[in-house]
């Protein structure tokens, strides 16, 4: 509500004084799920405050594609316009973003371009990965459209930011006459990126932009993300809730090895709350996508508990546990996804699937490691002794072992399983050689499985 407030205010105040409104989001990190969690809002902030304009604030060395992606379509989607001021760096992730902006600044010294897309130990993904990238570069450069020129008698259309120059951000093969050869990644200086159509001026401050801009007396406000803002980013990162859905199923799994031990369950409800609260609070996940979720939880627990096997009820439960898990990361209508992209499903499939399978990988590896031993760290929670033979522990009655010796008399015929009569109580017994037949005499020679062996007397 104080934000509100001073929002409000804030337009209030600027429509007063009649000067242009201009949005300020600074990016100062790599680009992540907190990033875009920021770009939503500030975006949201700028319409409801009437900005003129939204100014990107960036410095950064790149970051995850698919959120970078989904800043670059917020641009250019944008009914505001959309410019950025590249203070230091715009690389990789940062390059694509600043090519989706109408305008580019760039301080003196600063960088803009290689956006080949690597994994976390900084190796170059493979082929498709790259041809995306490529096709993703390429359009937003091309969102932008063609400049129409007119000398002498000439016609010249020329495009605003070449796509072919974008490319060659990205793919080290894309070569290009006077600018770049084969085998190396285009990145620009300031003064490059002028010369060839990807910045529109060089400025050293926030007040140099502006007076480029046009609007030298426009009051700037910058976006300024609450406590609320960073732990949503950090509880929607894809590896998180990957995790999350890992403890989540790492934790039902040891309670019901050992029930009432507490902690796993625990464990798996903080994860659980960790995991559907942002989304809830978001509006993705409804009341009955959490209660399939909830549902599917209790039918395993049935399953395990009250039902032996594993039937109806348990494959009922982890589709319904699977399905809730899902359903929750995508922004549908009961069950209509005609506003759910492709791109969207896939990725939240990837997610819960990907968090499935590390729980399994987990609770197997943590099964062996962590309680195998008596000195590892749930020894204490886990049945660590075992009942040899040879230290008398038996699988059956140690009755059986004193009548070893011992005589009787075939209440049945032995063919060669029946049964025997000793000191007036009935045993189960077979005979050793052939057929023994009934009211025959009898000697146990030796027990196995709870049945005696005996042979005819």
């Amino acid at each position: 509500m104080i934000l509100l407030a001073l929002i409000s205010i804030s337009a209030n105040e600027t429509a007063e004084t009649g000067k242009p409104l201009v949005y300020r989001l600074p990016i100062f990190s790599n680009i992540n799920s907190t990033v875009w969690v920021h770009t939503q809002k500030a975006f949201k902030e700028a319409r409801e405050m009437n900005a003129d304009m939204i100014l990107i604030h960036m410095n950064t060395y790149g970051g995850e594609v698919v959120f970078a992606d989904s800043i670059r379509t917020k641009i250019l989607n944008s009914d505001i316009p959309v410019h950025v001021f590249i203070d230091n760096n715009a690389a990789s992730a940062g390059a694509l973003i600043s090519i989706a902006a109408r305008n580019i600044y760039m301080r003196p010294g600063a960088n803009i371009g290689a956006a080949t897309v690597v994994n976390q130990t900084g190796e170059e993904m493979p082929d498709k990965f790259q041809s995306y990238m490529r096709s993703t570069i390429r359009a937003t450069a091309e969102a932008h459209g063609k400049d129409t020129t007119i000398v002498a008698n000439d016609t010249i259309v020329k495009w605003r930011r070449d796509p072919r120059i974008a490319e060659a951000m990205v793919d080290e093969r894309v070569e290009i006459p006077g600018i770049i050869e084969a085998g190396q990644v285009l990145t620009f200086t300031a003064l490059e990126a002028v010369e060839h159509g990807f910045c529109d001026g060089i400025a050293r401050s926030i007040d140099d932009v502006l007076e480029q801009l046009g609007v030298p007396d426009a009051q700037v406000v910058s976006f300024r993300p609450t406590f609320y803002d960073n732990l949503k980013g950090f509880l929607t990162s894809p590896i998180l809730r990957g995790m999350l859905i890992l403890v989540i199923l790492g934790g039902v799994y040891f309670e019901l090895q050992s029930p009432g031990i507490g902690f796993p369950i625990i464990a798996a409800i903080v994860a659980a709350v960790l995991y559907f609260a942002p989304l809830y609070l978001d509006g993705l996940a409804a009341n009955w996508e959490i209660m399939l979720f909830v549902i599917g939880v209790v039918l395993i627990a049935l399953e395990i508990f009250v039902i032996p096997g594993f039937g109806v009820a348990g494959i009922s439960g982890t589709i319904l546990v699977v399905t809730g898990l899902v359903l929750s990361l995508l922004d549908n209508v009961v069950f209509d996804f005609s506003g759910v992209k492709t791109k969207e499903l896939m990725e939240a499939l990837l997610t819960v699937f990907g968090g499935m399978f590390g729980g399994i990988l987990l609770v197997i590896y943590l099964s062996n490691r962590w309680t195998a031993s008596p000195t590892a760290p749930l020894s204490r929670i886990t049945l660590q002794t075992s009942q040899d033979i040879n230290q008398g522990y038996v699988s059956v009655d140690s009755h059986y072992k004193s009548l070893v010796g011992k005589t009787g008399v075939s209440s049945t015929v032995l063919r060669p399983s029946g049964k025997v009569t000793i000191k007036g109580d009935i045993y189960d017994a077979r005979a050793l050689e052939g057929f023994i037949d009934r009211d025959e005499n009898i000697k146990v020679i030796s027990f196995t499985s709870g049945q005696l062996n005996v042979r005819k007397i």
